[in-house]
């Protein structure tokens, strides 16, 4: 049995998925998946083929060095950002996957939403460059591990009453009422 670093608060309606020795970046891969994290899974798929068409960028908080600008990134509250097209195609195979066990317990696949997504460091595989001088350099790749778990969550309308107080009304307003309300 494969050990998930966090163990789902509800078992029965939650679904698990992971991917191992994946050949994708893992820094890339994991400023893609802190991105989803809490996502919806309809609204993750959407985002993840929308970072392949470089319609919006992944914003790149830990991992940036060297990452440039972009005005896409506004959105998410930084200014660097990419479009890491690997990792955003191998992140919808895995909620596809998580998708597919929750279908098989039974869960309702409309209302899951991710709880728990982790990427860490698989082992390097190595190559070699060779360089000037009969010199010979490593040729390191980065591959990781994905694991996942989703939730299902009961989406609760909000009342009406609730959304007409939530309009705010300046402070001018209010004295005005209450001058009004006096008079």
């Amino acid at each position: 049995m494969v050990h998930y670093s966090l163990d789902p608060k509800n078992p029965t309606k939650s679904c698990k998925s992971r991917g191992s020795n994946l050949c994708v970046y893992f820094k890339n891969t994991r400023e893609t998946a802190q991105t989803i994290k809490g996502m919806h899974i309809r609204k993750a798929t959407k985002y993840l083929k929308d970072v392949t068409l470089t319609k919006q960028c992944v914003p790149f908080c830990r991992y940036n060095g060297g990452v440039g600008r972009c005005a896409q990134a506004k959105q998410w509250g930084w200014t660097q950002g990419q479009w890491p097209k690997k990792s955003a195609e191998f992140l919808p195979l895995i909620l596809k996957n998580a998708e597919n066990n929750a279908d098989l317990k039974g869960l309702d696949v409309d209302s899951l939403v991710i709880e728990h997504i982790q990427v860490n460091k698989a082992p390097q595989m190595r190559r070699r460059t060779y360089r000037a001088h009969r010199r010979i350099n490593p040729y390191m790749s980065s591959p990781c591990n994905i694991e996942m778990i989703l939730t299902e969550k009961e989406i609760v309308p909000k009342p009406e009453e609730e959304v007409a107080q939530e309009k705010k009304i300046s402070q001018k307003k209010l004295k005005k009422q209450k001058l009004t309300a006096q008079e």
